[in-house]
């Protein structure tokens, strides 16, 4: 075993039954692989030597039943010093020790503690007391596990009440979020139903004005059609439109029959019937009429020019 580093082949030759000295050994770091092969070592000193700190590693070797660590420089333990849980006696005389990991709780089998000569924190160093004799070595490694018991209850029941509180704050913020969730439900639902509302007015606003456009084109469309039935004049009742028209027929029929009659006098050998000499002279004295009614409105119309 070489000086600073603490390995060499020796050190299975230090090893005396289930015991292993390492102190005075100028140590400044410790050898947890060879110390772990050697698990028939439960007792292990190493004191006096140039220890500040022992490797996370260290706690591994829960064989030990007794560890002396006194007189070296030793700022602190590993936090998980606790897992050494068949450690009986441990010796911290004369390091550099303020607190102990929460963890020193867990050390149940612990029988026998010396923490004097540290610049322990003064509640710490009131349970521990001065361990003088065996009686208050033994005394001091109960009440100090007493006292880590109580830290770590308290912090066991900080952690709870954090961990209530950060369930709590979650479940609050589960409820605002689903509040806000139905919330912009609502509101959607809301501005939809809106929507639909907005559309069903449009919807019978184009209605209305369609409606009222045909309205209006009918109106118009009336309106136009009465001024052309108005022109004409009015139309007599049917039944005597009948008669007119029958009388209109038969003045016409008649007027017929005298002309043909007239042209037949005049025209054919029937002119010396006794019937036709009678209408061949009426219509003489009728066309001598016309023409003297024409010569006494061409008198009359010279004497007004006159």
């Amino acid at each position: 075993m070489s000086r600073g580093g603490g390995k060499g082949p020796s050190l299975k030759d230090k090893l005396d039954g289930n015991e292993l000295d390492l102190s005075l050994c100028d140590l400044n770091e410790v050898p947890v692989r060879e110390l772990a092969a050697l698990p028939k070592a439960t007792v292990l000193d190493l004191s006096c030597n140039n220890l500040i700190s022992l490797p996370s590693d260290f706690c591994s070797l829960m064989h030990l039943v007794k560890l002396d660590l006194s007189k070296n420089r030793l700022q602190q333990l590993p936090l998980d010093f606790g897992r050494l849980v068949n450690l009986q006696h441990l010796d911290l005389l004369n390091n550099r020790l303020v607190t102990l990991p929460v963890s020193f709780a867990q050390l149940k089998n612990l029988k026998w503690l010396d923490l004097k000569d540290n610049p322990l924190d003064p509640v710490l160093a009131k349970v521990a007391g001065d361990c003088l004799d065996e009686k208050q070595c033994k005394q001091a490694a109960v009440k100090v596990l007493q006292h880590m018991k109580a830290i770590q209850s308290e912090q066991d029941r900080q952690r709870q009440r954090k961990l209530q509180a950060e369930r709590e704050m979650e479940k609050k913020r589960e409820a605002e979020q689903r509040a806000k969730e139905a919330q912009e439900r609502e509101l959607r639902k809301r501005e939809k139903a809106e929507e639909k509302e907005r559309r069903r007015r449009e919807y019978d606003a184009q209605k209305a004005a369609k409606q009222e456009m045909e309205k209006k084109t009918k109106k118009e469309n009336v309106q136009t059609r009465k001024p052309a039935s108005s022109s004409r004049p009015p139309q007599p009742p049917r039944h005597k439109r009948s008669w007119s028209r029958s009388v209109l027929r038969v003045l016409l029929f008649v007027l017929l029959c005298v002309l043909c009659t007239l042209a037949a006098c005049r025209l054919t050998e029937l002119q010396h019937q006794p019937l036709c000499v009678s209408v061949n002279t009426l219509y003489e004295d009728v066309l001598a009429a016309l023409q003297n009614h024409k010569t006494l409105q061409n008198l009359l119309q010279q004497n007004s020019q006159q």
